[in-house]
């Protein structure tokens, strides 16, 4: 792996870098290979410190190019949310995979196919049905699957509650063609929790019942081998905490607006950068209050907070949604007349007032037409979901092309 640049010589380069740097086509994800290695080659570091395994989650990346090179690095493997992850991954030569998620009831013949094909395939059960479905399936193959219990802790999305953890495992113990693996909870209602202490408390909570339920596994002869979950917001307290001993993090190695908003878990410095970042071309320059680009809902999800903007228009500018296909980019000298006004036709009579103003001149730092802006994304896993291939640009600007290529469903 070659040497990358330090944190500080990258942060300061970042615009001319970004200047640098000349997609094909707009909009586009680029990734910056060197902030990119850094971020994987630094949790890495951290899990084998703490004596953590690290198990990155796919879901984040969906992209095999990626994953191959954090298993390089030293991951056990890769968590995947989806049965179409699970199945590019393993096409992938990733060899070791944890499917997060409870599956479907069609898609645990599709497990157990992997499984028998050579991938060692784990899953997640929170209810007898999906043991019986999962054992079936595994016979049929004639597989070993592994199997976790998933522990609900306050996410309240999937995972039973912790007393049903050990009549559970019995039953996965019990199964022929599966082998118990151990018990996985994913704090994800604490990942982005703003108040830093709160979520500290929070995760203490759930790591204190999380170490009962192991403690009473083990007296009933069922230790488990694996304890798994954590995740990018809470990575330091998990390792504190020391019930974990498989972390799932997956946002460390781009990072975006919505985990830089609310800070690392205790307190210090991010360790990981920004590697991610969205390039658009403005396509119109007609109003003295914003530029139009051709980046807009389909490139942007907004399920967080909304992308942030980082070259190519004065600082303090913002994304704002205009369309399925456009974004505008709103001069910091009139961001509060679009966060105040009411609603688009009060907005727009205002924008033709100013137009028509002689007395208000045009921004002379604004964007023109042609010219690219850059946007760190607020939510990384959706955005990246919406695009085809990351660029991955070089400090250089040379480019590489890298398939996103667990995006897609792959058919029977």
């Amino acid at each position: 792996m070659p040497d990358t640049p330090s944190r500080d010589a990258r942060a300061t380069s970042l615009g001319s870098f970004l200047a640098a740097i000349s997609p094909p086509m707009t909009p586009a994800l680029v990734l910056r290979r060197d902030s990119l290695l850094s971020n994987l080659q630094i949790m890495q570091a951290l899990c084998d410190e703490a004596g953590v395994r690290l198990r990155p989650h796919g879901k984040m990346h969906k992209c095999s190019t990626i994953g191959l090179l954090q298993v390089e690095l030293g991951a056990v493997g890769l968590c995947c949310q989806t049965v179409g992850e699970a199945e590019c991954f393993a096409a992938a030569g990733i060899g070791d995979l944890l499917v997060t998620a409870p599956v479907p009831a069609w898609g645990a013949a599709r497990l157990a196919a992997l499984a028998a094909a050579g991938t060692r395939l784990s899953v997640v059960a929170d209810d007898e049905g999906q043991i019986e479905r999962l054992q079936r399936a595994a016979h049929s193959a004639g597989a070993m699957l592994h199997v976790l219990i998933d522990v609900d802790l306050g996410l309240h999305r999937a995972g039973c509650p912790p007393q049903q953890a050990t009549a559970l495992a019995r039953l996965v113990d019990q199964a022929s063609h599966l082998s118990f693996e151990g018990v996985q909870s994913y704090l994800g209602h604490l990942q982005h929790e703003p108040d830093r202490q709160r979520r500290r408390a929070g995760n203490a909570a759930a790591a204190h019942r999380l170490r009962s339920l192991v403690e009473e596994l083990s007296d009933v002869g069922l230790p488990p081998r694996l304890v798994t979950g954590g995740g990018t917001g809470t990575y330091a307290d998990d390792f504190a905490n020391g019930v974990f001993n498989e972390l799932q993090a997956g946002s460390y190695a781009v990072m975006d607006v919505e985990y830089a908003a609310c800070g690392a878990p205790q307190g210090e410095d991010w360790p990981f950068e920004p590697s991610l970042f969205l390039c658009a071309s403005v396509v119109s320059a007609r109003h003295k209050t914003h530029v139009t680009t051709d980046a807009g809902l389909k490139a942007v999800s907004v399920d967080g907070p909304p992308p942030r903007v980082v070259a190519g228009a004065s600082g303090e500018s913002k994304w704002r949604s205009q369309g399925d296909e456009h974004g505008a980019i709103i001069h910091p000298d009139f961001t509060a007349l679009f966060a105040a006004a009411s609603d688009r036709l009060t907005l727009s009579a205002e924008i033709d007032a100013i137009d028509e103003a002689d007395s208000i001149p045009w921004p002379i730092d604004a964007p023109k037409s042609g010219a690219l802006v850059w946007l760190q994304p607020g939510h990384c896993d959706p955005t990246i979901n919406l695009y085809d291939t990351f660029i991955v640009a070089d400090e250089d600007g040379a480019l590489d092309h890298w398939r996103i290529d667990a995006r897609r469903r792959w058919e029977s």
